[in-house]
C-alpha cells in the first residue's frame, strides 16, 4: 500500500510533503483505532488480576467458573462444584470477576417467619362475634424431586409386540 501511494505521488508530481503528510495521517489513524484501545483494556484486566482476592468468583478464559481459594504469586488455586473441586490456574487465565468477595458476604438480615398474631383486643374490634377471623394460608413444604427410574413395565409391551411380530412372519 505504501508503495502504491509513493508511485502515484511520483507520477502525479506531488509534493513529497503531501506523501509524507498522509502517511503520518494513517500512522495516527492506526494508532487512535488499534493500538491505543487495546493498552486501555490491557490495562484493565491488569488491574483486575491485580485485585484478585480470595472469595472472588471468577469466570477463567476456559470458561469455568468457580471460588478463588488462594492466591500465591502468578497462579490461584479454584474451587469448583459441590465436592469442592481444586483447580490451580494461571492468574493470566482469568476472564472476568463475577463476584467480588465483598459483595459475597452480606451481613444476614432478620426477616419475620411469620407475621405476629393480632391480639384478642384487636380481633374483637375488626370481626363481628358471629364471624371468626380468616385464617392464614399454610404453605406446604417444598418437596425434592424424586429421582426418575426406568420402569421394566414400559419396556414390556414393546418386547411383548416384537414378538408377537416375529411369530406372525
Amino acid at each position: 500500500m505504501l508503495n502504491f501511494l509513493l508511485e502515484e505521488a511520483a507520477n502525479t508530481g506531488g509534493s513529497p510533503l503531501i506523501t509524507i503528510g498522509m502517511l503520518l495521517l494513517v500512522v495516527v489513524g492506526f494508532y487512535f483505532l488499534l493500538i491505543r484501545p487495546e493498552k486501555k483494556r490491557e490495562k484493565q484486566a491488569q488491574a483486575m488480576r491485580s485485585a484478585l482476592q480470595v472469595g472472588d468468583e471468577v469466570t477463567t478464559i476456559g470458561g469455568i467458573i468457580g471460588k478463588v481459594v488462594s492466591i500465591k504469586d502468578e497462579t490461584f488455586v479454584l474451587e469448583t462444584t459441590k465436592e469442592r473441586t481444586h483447580i490451580r490456574f494461571l492468574v493470566s487465565a482469568i476472564r472476568s470477576v463475577d463476584v467480588k468477595a465483598e459483595e459475597s458476604v452480606r451481613p444476614r438480615t432478620t426477616a419475620p417467619a411469620q407475621k405476629a398474631a393480632p391480639k384478642k383486643e384487636d380481633t374483637k374490634k375488626e370481626a363481628p362475634a358471629e364471624e371468626t377471623p380468616a385464617e392464614a394460608p399454610v404453605e406446604a413444604p417444598v418437596e425434592a424431586p424424586a429421582e426418575e427410574t426406568f420402569a421394566p413395565a414400559a419396556e414390556e409391551p414393546v418386547a411383548e409386540a416384537a414378538a408377537e411380530e416375529a411369530a406372525e412372519s
